[in-house]
């Protein structure tokens, strides 16, 4: 199996206006099953079209703002 080194800065690089969660999952290095949690709490932002749920991509970054310039000052 391949392994996957999606980041959060590739998902900034995106154009796409959602993400599924898989991607998401990839981003921060967590099981998919995390972020179905996370939607589920209402902590992670999502949107259901039809049987598919994903992630509003800006909402979703927004998340981590915060942490991304904090990193870059130090």
């Amino acid at each position: 199996m391949r392994q996957s080194t999606l980041d959060i800065d590739d998902l900034r690089r995106r154009r796409s206006l959602v993400i599924t969660r898989q991607e998401a999952a990839q981003a921060l290095g967590v099981d998919p099953r995390t972020i179905t949690v996370g939607i589920e709490e209402g902590t992670i932002p999502s949107v259901k079209l039809g049987r598919r749920v994903v992630i509003p991509r800006e909402k979703f970054l927004a998340l981590f703002a915060d942490t991304a310039t904090d990193s870059r000052e130090s």
